[in-house]
């Protein structure tokens, strides 16, 4: 029943038919890896609504029929945050592969509960980190972990525009969720976030942050630095990775130069490397090379995203985005928050202990 090592299509379960759950519906019912058994929303009209034309698939408001089904080995979890926790539980309880869709959980605690039983049981649990899963930021993380950038001196993200500004939720969760994925997902191993200082304002009164930035500080020395607005007038998608040896710059409204790498940057001359006449002064030089744009093949990332769901559970592999990458996310939003009520205070991690 648990999928590993079978070839044959995977039977697969979406909870909740709202915003997020008809991409899960059409990517798992287009894909030859899986046989989507059932949606299951609290509104079965909204389910039936959102299945449409695909009429083998069971719209049900009967969570545990889904789970008592042994033909379901996999459950997708499409629900709101603070819901993610007694759903997801449920489906490991029940012996299924989970994914899960950003944030992981409501808290860290309640995220450690579900990775704390996946791992009990065998089970893959993954969070659906959608960003990683594009073409860009797949080409990115190999880039970084090939050495091509050299080492890390800092990375610079910006995701503002113009609302939608949430009632339950601040900016900072939000937006940064996309980011701060990205970012664990692309660094090294030897590379983590230990410390992050956060700032935000409210200049409309709508009772949360509505931009803020953070800081972090990462365990090479190096910095990360995060943007997110939800009331910029003009909308923005960039992230800057800058190396040793170069530079690269993701424009995700940009398809047609999605990724720049430049080979320029500051290189600073040691005593060592200069003449005794020239020790007095530490010499500053500039490099300015060529800027290469590395073509980018076009392939949904959803798609992507189930395919890695249902590859870890034959193989029994950690899927690229796990539980414990979700994890990383949840302790970083949660430390930024809490260096929201203090100020801007440096606030330490968990993971980066």
């Amino acid at each position: 029943m648990s999928g590993r090592g079978s070839a044959a299509p995977l039977g697969i379960a979406v909870v909740g038919a709202g915003y997020w759950g008809p991409n899960l519906v059409r990517n798992f019912q287009s894909s030859p890896q899986y046989r989507l058994r059932w949606l299951c929303d609290l509104d079965i009209d909204r389910a039936r609504q959102a299945l449409g034309r695909y009429s083998t698939v069971q719209p049900t408001s009967d969570y545990a029929a889904v789970l008592a089904d042994p033909s379901v080995q996999a459950v997708a979890v499409a629900t709101p945050a603070g819901t993610h926790l007694d759903v997801a539980l449920a489906a490991l309880r029940a012996g299924k592969h989970v994914l899960v869709e950003k944030p992981l959980a409501a808290t860290y605690e309640d995220g450690m509960r579900l990775v704390t039983e996946a791992e009990k049981r065998g089970l893959t649990l993954m969070c659906d980190h959608t960003y990683c899963y594009t073409p860009a930021v797949r080409r990115i993380r190999k880039m970084v972990r090939s050495g091509e950038l050299g080492e890390i001196h800092f990375v610079d993200s910006v995701r503002i525009n113009l609302g939608l500004v949430q009632k339950d939720v601040d900016v900072l969760w939000d937006l940064a969720p996309h980011d701060l994925s990205v970012l664990d997902f692309i660094l090294p191993d030897h590379v983590q976030p230990v410390a992050v200082a956060t700032t935000g304002a409210d200049p409309i009164g709508a009772g949360q942050s509505c931009v803020a930035y953070l800081t972090l500080q990462l365990s090479t020395g190096a910095i990360a630095h995060v943007h997110v607005n939800w009331l910029s007038p003009t909308k923005v998608r960039t992230t800057m990775v800058g190396g040793s040896k170069r530079t690269l710059v993701w424009d995700d409204l940009n398809p047609t130069q999605r990724i720049s790498v430049f080979d320029r940057g500051v290189e600073l001359s040691t005593p060592q490397e200069i003449g005794a006449d020239e020790r007095r002064d530490m010499l500053v030089s500039y490099r300015s090379g060529d800027m290469v744009a590395p073509a980018i093949g076009e392939k949904e990332a959803l798609r992507s995203m189930v395919e890695e769901f249902a590859d870890a559970i034959r193989t029994g592999r950690p899927p690229l985005t796990d539980g414990r990458a979700g994890l990383k996310v949840l302790d970083i939003l949660e430390a930024a928050s809490r260096s929201l009520e203090f100020r801007g205070a440096v606030v330490g991690l968990r993971t980066g202990r």
